[in-house]
């Protein structure tokens, strides 16, 4: 299995608090989100930054002639350890190529052909979703082969989190029951962070420019509530399932009187 879609998956499982106080300190030292820092490479096989922080990296084609197998083999030499994707949109190149070249997870658009997509399990699969999607396309989201979502229209122009867009993020969160990754600006608040955890979000993608690493940004998630302590109830709702009887039946309370 992918390791990116690993980590998102053990952030949703509910477990039940260990007894006894070094356990607990334990516990707490479990990630509450992950982040993921969105790179930029050449195409001549540059190296990629091993961001500081980072619990995975997405590259991406710095112009429009894409990345190779052959070049991102080069560049994610430097990564070691740490897990990599490529966002396909970004590649001209054949996507068994890329999985050959030791990509993690791929990220896709709705407008990418299924069979461009992997059907294995080792390679992570994040579909990527507009806010504006009407509910009954956000609803078989669940339904589709693909193990997490990126929602792509994030934080307003200014930079900052607004009230709308966090009314946006608590609305997906009760329709998609997938993680869920938003981008994120690399100077985000420690109170929007939080909001974040608290509408239910899984992971950040964080654009990296520089040379700067996310050390900071590591140490605030390091911060968050464990998991297990979100009021998930305030997001998940219970959907109707195809083929259910969604009608409702309201016993009467008395008999017809008989005709006389």
């Amino acid at each position: 299995m992918s390791r990116l879609i690993d980590g998102l998956k053990k952030l949703t499982q509910a477990t039940p608090p260990p007894m006894g106080f070094r356990a607990a300190r334990q516990s707490n030292a479990a990630p509450s989100m992950l982040i993921i820092a969105a790179e930029k490479i050449k195409d001549d096989g540059s190296p990629a930054k091993n961001i500081a922080g980072a619990d995975a990296i997405l590259l991406t084609a710095e112009s429009e002639t894409g990345l190779t197998a052959a070049s991102l083999q080069k560049s994610v030499k430097s990564l070691k350890d740490v897990p990599w994707g490529v966002s396909l949109d970004a590649s001209e190149d054949d996507t068994a190529k890329l999985v050959e070249a030791g990509s993690d997870f791929l990220v896709f658009s709705p407008g990418t052909r299924f069979a461009a997509v992997p059907q294995d399990e080792k390679t992570g699969k994040v579909l990527e979703v507009e806010s504006s999607m009407d509910d009954g396309l956000l609803r078989a989201v669940n339904d589709l082969p693909a193990d997490a979502i990126l929602v792509t229209d994030s934080f307003e122009e200014s930079g900052g989190l607004v009230w709308h867009q966090l009314m946006i993020f608590r609305h997906l969160r009760a329709f998609i029951a997938k993680p869920l990754l938003v981008p994120v600006p690399a100077d985000i608040s420690d109170v929007e962070l939080n909001a974040l955890w608290e509408a239910g979000i899984d992971g950040i993608v964080v654009n990296v420019t520089g040379t700067e690493d996310l050390k900071d940004l590591r140490q605030m998630v390091g911060k968050l509530p464990p998991r297990s302590e979100r009021k998930r109830g305030k997001t998940d709702v219970f959907l109707p399932h195809a083929g259910t009887d969604t009608h409702l039946t309201v016993p009467p309370d008395e008999e017809e009187e008989e005709d006389e």
